[in-house]
């Protein structure tokens, strides 16, 4: 199909093909490039891949299933969804609507590799040298840097100075937010006008925009596997990637982040999945489709991971020390030791220029479908109001433009800090951990598993096995538990770069958002249960019980499940 279907003004996607696209690259990120690797190296290599591929099949892929089946069954976004699915975990929707917006931080990162990608067409690198304007008298450049003393105290590198003192121009701590550096607010700038004009005409957009977006990082990553594995002291890195250490297995810490990874890597528990699902035509197999997603995601992962560990292996043969010593995860792989590596390498900007377009285009896709998913769930809370063609574009304009406002006390002197801090507590392994539990709940007990599995079937055509069901009522939530559990006993206070200490306001900011997220599901349980005539047994059982009925007697003529009850409860 060519052409955009309209469901009731609100649309689907032009073909499957724009579908795969967009959401493969919203699923594939930063998150296979910077924590996967890491994580493997980090927790035993290739034993790493063991509780990562075991937790793949027991909840990254049952979850990724129930999400976007249940966006495709209701053909609505993360809250509405829930409305009419059930009423009573609604405030799933609504704590997802809150932690999309904390996840609106996250075009940050593609402004600071727009940044470094303007700096990479230098004639020479300004971090690869201690002859800018901005480096200390305790900067070494890349020659001085080839001992062991200077690896482990990365802070002295003209690639860390660069990173500190050029780009962030960082202050002494949240407290001190600073000026604007208004060079990075025009890359800041530069990322909301692209995220804007990509979804301003909503799926019709974004779906044609996926086509590069989605498509070229593919090419870069072969680009930079293929020189990474041909240069020297690769394999060295290869084997610190890969070699396995079985004892990991026996540690719970390890099983608790292949969880958490899969949950981050497969964009769970968000609700951007539920909102792509629903675009879908409603006998799409979205059945086939989240095999198919999930396996390119996690094998992304597992190739991205020998790209940047063969640079790192190249790196610490340079340097003459072990591969341990540069291997680091998140800001500082991507903006520090990377292009600290490819500055040694023939044609340096060329590999640099490769290295910053991938990043620009994994995390351009990314975030304009966050934003697209909270665009489309308050349009759906409010068609009349946003769903018209002219209003929708001048609410995309708003949400951009007040967004980008907002951000530029991301791009201070000070704005690092604040930026740790939202993405630390904004979408904590507490937040995943809970909606998960939450989902499960509504969906495997309220709702009933075998209805559910009725409804994919339905769509399909194929019935997901009693594995899923089995997933969704027990394994899912009670692995989801432990890890809640095991974080809030090992929780430890965020520090910026070992040293800094939030004041305790910061902390209690931080908490408040995490807890805006989690406290939305019972405060509107409650709420729900206050608003419904009758006694507390038959709230409980009728509220769930009234929409399930209508759903059981469309047995003979089964379609996307609509609403046409008010929003809230009245």
């Amino acid at each position: 199909m060519n052409v955009l279907m309209k469901v009731g003004d609100r649309g689907q996607w032009a073909s499957k093909r724009e579908y795969i696209l967009v959401v493969a690259g919203s699923v594939v990120g930063l998150g296979n490039v910077w924590r996967f690797p890491y994580l493997c190296y980090k927790n035993g290599g290739g034993a790493f891949l063991v509780p990562y591929g075991l937790l793949a099949v027991v909840c990254g892929i049952p979850l990724f299933l129930l999400e976007t089946s249940l966006g495709q069954y209701t053909q609505e976004g993360f809250i509405t969804s829930w409305r009419k699915l059930c009423p009573l975990a609604q405030g799933i929707g609504v704590g997802q609507l809150i932690i999309s917006l904390c996840f609106f931080i996250y075009i940050l990162i593609e402004a600071w590799a727009l940044f470094y990608l303007v700096f990479s067409f230098r004639s020479q690198l300004p971090w690869a040298s201690c002859d800018n304007t901005w480096n200390t008298a305790n900067c070494l450049n890349l020659q001085a840097s080839n001992t062991s003393h200077v690896t482990a105290n990365q802070t002295n590198s003209a690639a860390t100075e660069f990173w500190e003192r050029r780009m962030l121009a960082m202050s002494g701590g949240i407290e001190e937010l600073g000026s604007v550096r208004w060079d990075l607010a025009l890359c800041l700038l530069v990322s909301w006008v692209f995220c804007y004009f990509s979804i301003w005409k909503g799926v019709r957009s974004s779906g044609k925009v996926a086509y590069f977006t989605a498509t070229f990082p593919y090419v870069m990553i072969l680009i930079l596997l293929i020189r990474g594995l041909t240069l020297p002291g690769a394999w060295q890195g290869v084997y610190y990637y890969l070699y396995p250490d079985l004892k990991h297995l026996a540690k719970l810490e390890v099983w608790i982040e292949a969880g958490s990874q899969i949950y981050f890597s497969y964009s769970l528990t968000a609700g951007t999945l539920n909102v792509l699902g629903s675009y879908n035509d409603y006998n799409n197999n979205c059945y086939k489709d989240c095999f198919w997603l999930c396996l390119l995601n996690s094998g992304t992962s597992f190739v991205a991971g020998f790209a940047v560990f063969s640079v790192l292996g190249f790196m610490a043969q340079k340097q003459g020390v072990t591969v341990d010593t540069v291997v680091q995860s998140g800001p500082s792989l991507a903006f520090i030791a990377y292009p600290q590596a490819t500055a040694m390498m023939p044609l340096p900007q060329f590999w640099t220029v490769c290295f910053f377009l991938m990043l620009v285009l994994l995390t351009v896709d990314t975030h304009f479908v966050i934003v697209e998913s909270v665009i489309t769930t308050v349009s759906d809370l409010f068609p009349k109001l946003f769903r018209a063609p002219v209003r929708h574009e001048i609410f995309v304009l708003l949400i951009c433009l007040s967004s980008f406002l907002i951000h530029l006390t991301l791009v201070t002197e000070g704005g690092i800090y604040v930026f740790q801090l939202i993405d630390f507590y904004g979408s904590t392994r507490v937040c995943q951990n809970f909606m998960a539990i939450c989902q499960c709940l509504a969906v495997g007990w309220i709702f009933g598993a075998d209805r559910f599995r009725d409804v994919i079937e339905d769509m399909t055509g194929q019935r997901p096995s009693a594995f899923f069901k089995l997933c969704w009522r027990y394994i899912i939530p009670l692995l989801s538990l432990i890890s809640f559990i095991l974080y809030l006993v090992e929780y430890k206070q965020l520090r910026v770069n070992d040293w800094y200490v939030y004041p305790d306001w910061a902390y209690a900011l931080g908490w408040t958002m995490t807890l805006s997220s989690v406290l939305m599901v019972p405060l509107w349980a409650a709420g729900q249960m206050c608003l419904t005539a009758g006694t507390f047994r038959q709230r409980l059982t009728e509220m769930p019980r009234s929409r399930q009925n209508s759903v059981q007697n469309r047995a003979t003529n089964w379609g996307p499940l609509s609403d046409t009850t008010s929003v809230f409860p009245m």
